[in-house]
């Protein structure tokens, strides 16, 4: 199946100096920048892999975004978890096919996009309806139908209580998880998983204690850092910035 762009498909512009650029594509549509203004029916119709050239001649290679592509550039309330960080959420609350899973604090839909194209059944909880929204919008826009049918999202405070039982994980993106532990309790099946997203240490530090008062077990907290490398024939080093710190991830199992 030959894989071409169609209107309303999602774009990746890429100019010679691999600076990115996602736009949706619509009829007579154009992408204006500093070298020039692209014409989206240059593009619409061809092949993924394309190279167009502005009205002043320069080049833009167009490629679909994947989903890491997506998640840095998509537009935001809140902060997004990282793509570092999502890869291992997806291990740590052993994602699979069919998983269900409660996200609380879904801020812009990054960890619900890694979450539904992983193929699990994801209710999301949201406090604020401004994130709600926003987040609900940047899901609608980069997955299928097929995949939103798995998707719920819901205006209320975890603190409160989960109505949802029988999950298999509960991921975390808030201030104070150790107000959802009783909760979690209740509605994770036997063995499921907790993941708690934290930017603080001392945060970390107040959810091992309040952890060790309830029946979860094996609490671990860790890091991801991602550093690339400067690769250019003989020149070969890290490369001088890297993404560093971005949050704690700690995962732990309820036993009952």
């Amino acid at each position: 199946m030959i894989n071409i762009f169609e209107d309303g498909d999602k774009v990746l512009l890429i100019d010679s100096k691999s600076r990115r650029y996602l736009q949706k594509l619509t009829v007579n549509g154009q992408f204006h920048t500093h070298t020039g203004f692209v014409e989206y029916n240059d593009i619409l119709g061809k092949i993924e892999g394309t190279t167009v050239k502005t009205s002043n001649g320069s080049s833009f290679l167009c490629l679909r975004p994947t989903i890491s592509d997506f998640v840095l550039k998509m537009p935001r309330g809140a902060q997004v978890i990282y793509p570092k960080d999502l890869g291992t959420i997806l291990m740590l609350a052993d994602i699979s096919v069919g998983s269900k899973v409660l996200e609380a604090g879904i801020g812009s839909g990054a960890l619900s996009l890694a979450l539904l194209r992983s193929g699990a059944k994801v209710t999301g909880y949201e406090i604020r309806p401004d994130f709600a929204v926003r987040a609900k919008a940047n899901v609608e826009g980069f997955v299928s139908k097929q995949l939103l049918e798995n998707y719920t999202v819901e205006q209320r405070d975890v603190y409160e209580g989960i109505s949802e039982v029988d999950l298999d994980s509960i991921i975390l993106d808030l201030p104070e998880p150790w107000k959802v532990l009783s909760h979690a309790e209740k509605a994770l099946k036997a063995g499921g998983v907790l993941v708690s997203y934290l930017p603080s240490i001392c945060q970390v530090s107040q959810l091992h204690e309040a952890l060790s008062k309830t029946k979860f077990v094996l609490p671990e907290t860790l890091e991801v850092l991602n550093r690339t490398w400067h690769v250019k024939g003989a020149a070969v080093r890290p490369d001088h910035r890297m993404v560093a710190h971005t949050g704690f991830l700690t995962h732990t199992r309820i036993i009952k």
